[in-house]
């Protein structure tokens, strides 16, 4: 019988390496500028690293991970039906009044990038911060 070798528990991080992970979580919405939608793919790999040693990144990465799935990938499909229906309607000069919104629409993945990068610098900073909306439901979701 071959006898089981307890795995040692993980270390948790340091006060500064939980704070420049949860950064990197959120700032990971730059990533999106070169590769389009890989952006989540980074707070997703950061919080299954993370979660084991340190619920402070584990909460930012999800969080992050959260938002840029909802305001990036979300917004682009939103922009893309925006402008496609703006297009189709145009040709009866409804599509004119729909105009300005398919701007607005346009809009929001620069906010969501905008937002992600100030969530970083506040969580470098050693802040709570949490998204509007999203950071409470995050938090419920990681009680373990």
């Amino acid at each position: 019988m071959s006898e089981q070798i307890p795995q040692p528990a993980p270390l948790p991080l340091t006060p500064q390496e939980e704070r420049q992970w949860a950064m990197l979580a959120h700032l990971s919405v730059l990533a999106n500028l070169f590769s389009g939608i890989l952006g989540p793919v980074v707070p997703l790999v950061i919080y299954f690293i993370y979660k084991d040693r340190s619920r402070y990144v584990a909460y930012h990465s999800l969080q992050a991970l959260i938002f840029q799935l909802i305001w990036w990938v979300g917004g682009w499909m939103l922009v893309g039906i925006a402008w496609t229906i703006t297009g189709a309607l145009s040709a009866v000069l409804i599509g004119l009044l729909c105009l300005p919104f398919a701007c607005i629409f346009s809009l929001m993945p620069l906010v969501a990038l905008v937002y992600g990068v100030y969530g970083g610098i506040q969580c470098n900073q050693g802040a709570d911060f949490k998204y509007w909306l999203i950071g409470d439901w995050t938090r419920s979701t990681l009680t373990y």
